[in-house]
């Protein structure tokens, strides 16, 4: 007789997949999936709501308020304690910083060519212009076996120097189209990005303040990363808005080449850097930390630049018209970094157990 318990030999197989796997899941995609989910939303709300209401929304937190206080709680949750090795063989690190704030832009200035619509191009050019991630690049790094003492350094050397070479790279970029006052900002992102991020650090100093820093990590990572999604929520919100008097709905194509010029820009980096790593003779933790801190890209710091009125979120921004989807690429640029990344970190981890 011929049996058909599920699972048995010869029977019929039924897969059942038990709620406790659907929070795992969550919980290891929420970023993500509340990503998509949020940008999804707010385009919606944005194109169906009244446009006051959503300026209102949006002027409720300014977005560099919000950037300062997101990039001073993830300083505040970076062990710095833990960089003295990356510092007594620091080759790794400049190779990841090279390849971050030097491969990067350079690589995206003719891509900005290929580009179909202003708000593109010169949403291209911030998201390959802004510095490494502060909380993803150690964390898909350990996910991957890598060395996060390098990819943590790395982090912090790009988001301190951001203020200097993120408006260098935007004058090349964007100067033809972007009439940008450099000294403002570079001004504005010393206060936006570089205060903030020594100000978490210092505060971090206090044992009893780094000892509360660790034990609650992962709840400072999640209070941060909510920030992110209302600043990427609000964005959202006010494309919506846009969408009503503009074609850009209608331009897949455009959508396609920004989005596949992101990944390619991350790819591109990321195999750069870990070729390098194995021609300089780096061990293979540094060469997966230099390979995806060397790829990765913050997004607030760019959403901020993409969106604050006074740098690329203003009324007249390229022939007296404002480029409201220019902070499209960056949110393109950081859901795929994000799922990429996974995947690679995860091949990583299958790769070195094969070497041992």
């Amino acid at each position: 007789m011929k049996n058909d318990t599920p699972g048995a030999e010869g029977g019929s197989k039924h897969f059942i997949l038990h709620p406790s796997a659907l929070i795992l899941h969550f919980k290891s995609r929420w970023f993500v999936i509340c990503l998509l989910t949020l940008i999804t939303t707010g385009l919606l709300l944005g194109y169906f709501l009244d446009a006051e209401l959503i300026e209102s929304f949006r002027s409720l937190v300014p977005s560099r308020v919000l950037t300062a206080f997101i990039l001073f709680m993830m300083s505040f949750s970076l062990d710095s304690r833990q960089l003295k090795s990356s510092f007594k063989a620091p080759a790794p690190v400049v190779w990841a910083c090279v390849c971050n704030f030097g491969l990067i832009p350079l690589l995206a200035l003719p891509l900005m060519n290929l580009q179909q619509t202003p708000d593109f191009r010169i949403g291209l050019m911030i998201a390959a212009s802004v510095p490494c991630t502060l909380a993803g690049a150690s964390v898909w790094t350990r996910r991957a076996g890598g060395n996060d003492a390098v990819s943590l350094l790395t982090t912090l050397l790009t988001n301190t120097a951001c203020f200097v070479l993120t408006p260098l790279w935007l004058q090349l970029g964007t100067g033809r189209e972007v009439p940008l006052d450099m000294v403002d900002l570079t001004w504005r992102l010393l206060l936006v990005v570089l205060l903030p991020i020594l100000l978490g650090q210092l505060v971090r100093r206090p044992a009893s303040a780094a000892e509360f820093a660790t034990t609650n990590k992962t709840q400072i990572g999640v209070a941060a990363q909510s920030c992110i999604l209302f600043l990427v929520f609000s964005s959202a919100c006010l494309g919506g808005v846009q969408l009503k008097s503009s074609g850009i709905s209608t331009q897949v194509i455009a959508i396609a080449v920004v989005w596949l010029s992101c990944i390619g820009l991350h790819l591109v980096a990321m195999a750069v850097a870990w070729t390098g790593g194995g021609l300089f003779r780096f061990e293979r933790r540094d060469r997966i930390a230099a390979s995806i801190a060397g790829s990765q890209k913050t997004l607030p710091i760019g959403v901020y630049l993409a969106t604050d009125l006074q740098t690329f979120g203003g009324p007249e921004v390229v022939d007296g018209m404002p480029v409201p989807f220019a902070v499209f690429p960056i949110l393109m640029f950081h859901a795929s970094q994000l799922f990429i990344d996974t995947l690679i970190a995860d091949r990583m981890v299958r790769a070195s157990k094969e070497v041992k």
